[in-house]
């Protein structure tokens, strides 16, 4: 069983996490004083509070004592999930109902929970722009230089000095690219574009699914096609990029994480992956240490990671989630009126039974995975 310390896993999973919730729930805050929302609270964190202040608006900025998230709790809100106060609501003098949440309009409404996701997707980029200006990367031509024998490659019919031009319809600018294609996709078949001696043909190909062990001792499946790249031979080199340049490729890296993400859970849901890469605190905190062994860059790299998935996490139609109070607001715009009382009130326990199932099925795999492997 590793032992886990406070310095070595559980300061940089605090700090990685925080830092990705400040910027989530910030986003909410300014689009709601933009639209001249109240805001009672602004937390890091849930639980009692450790310490805050409150500023000349009303707002009470606080860190709390469980920092596994936080909440931005409007005018009118029951909670800090921004489930509605029917009750307090219906009580508002005119004046009060100016700074309500709940007596927005619905485009308001939803352009201030939209709002979060969006300032994670933001600070992914801001994240990966500034790596690729200052840090660059690290790129080959992606050649072929060996083929291993007996491998799905080899039975693809792929020969040393191949150049690969595409995977799926996908350019591919370096050899590393391949490989961010190939691993998630285990046993479905992809078509490489290949260029070999001035001819481009394409080449039909499916990874083998295999078993791989990182340097920090995690085991993870993938899918691997077995062809190799030579640095010397493929112009190994570090290549910084412009601002635009860099902007335009940490959309795609972001856009990157989101559909590979996508695909993963398309693919449980139809068998097709297991569920067991499914991860929650207890795994982001062993991560956040461990990439943290790597240097500062390392972690903030993670930062974005993390920052886009919980982005897209945000975004799924589950009530609680902030894709699930969209999902009532795009009912509101098309009936003309909100849903009743009741049946948001229902929604909401829904979406607390499930969100609690997946946290507590992601921390069986958190422990099966880390102290039972």
């Amino acid at each position: 069983m590793p032992s886990i310390s406070f310095f070595g896993y559980i300061l940089p999973f605090l700090a990685v996490l925080t830092v990705v919730v400040f910027f989530h729930e910030l986003g909410h805050f300014l689009v709601a004083r933009w639209n001249k929302v109240k805001v009672d609270a602004f937390s890091v964190g849930f639980g009692p509070e450790l310490f805050g202040r409150t500023d000349k608006h009303g707002t009470r900025w606080k860190f709390c004592a469980i920092p596994l998230g936080g909440y931005v709790k409007f005018r009118g809100d029951a909670d800090g999930a921004s489930t509605p106060d029917f009750e307090k609501a219906a009580e508002m003098t005119a004046e009060e109902r100016e700074g309500s949440f709940i007596h927005k309009r619905v485009g308001q409404r939803a352009a201030v929970v939209v709002a979060g996701p969006v300032a994670n997707f933001i600070l992914a980029i801001v994240i990966f722009s500034m790596s690729f200006m200052i840090l660059g990367r690290y790129t080959s031509d992606p050649v072929v230089s060996d083929v291993v024998a007996d491998s799905a490659a080899s039975d693809a019919g792929f020969l040393k000095g191949d150049l690969i031009l595409a995977v799926d319809g996908t350019t591919i600018a370096a050899f590393s690219d391949i490989a961010r294609i190939v691993a998630p996709n285990p046993e479905r078949e992809l078509n490489i574009t290949i260029k070999r001696n001035g001819e481009v043909k394409d080449l039909r190909v499916t990874p083998r699914r295999q078993d791989r062990t990182d340097r920090f001792g995690n085991t993870n499946a993938i899918g691997v096609i077995g062809i190799m790249n030579d640095p010397a031979l493929a112009d190994g080199r570090v290549v910084k990029s412009g601002p635009v340049e860099a902007v335009g490729q940490a959309v795609g890296e972001t856009w990157f994480i989101i559909s590979n993400t996508m695909l993963y859970l398309k693919d449980i849901i139809i068998g097709h992956q297991p569920a067991d890469q499914l991860g929650g605190p207890i795994r982001i905190a062993k991560v956040s240490g461990e990439v943290a062994t790597l240097g500062f860059a390392a972690l903030v790299n993670l930062a974005a990671i993390l920052s886009v998935s919980i982005g897209l996490l945000n975004l799924f139609p589950v009530p609680m989630l902030d894709g699930g109070h969209l999902v009532f607001y795009a009912i509101e715009a098309i009936r003309g009126r909100p849903l009743g009382e009741k049946a948001q009130e229902i929604g909401f326990k829904i979406g607390f039974g499930m969100v609690l199932m997946l946290m507590l099925f992601a921390t069986w795999n958190d422990i099966s995975s880390i102290f039972f492997k």
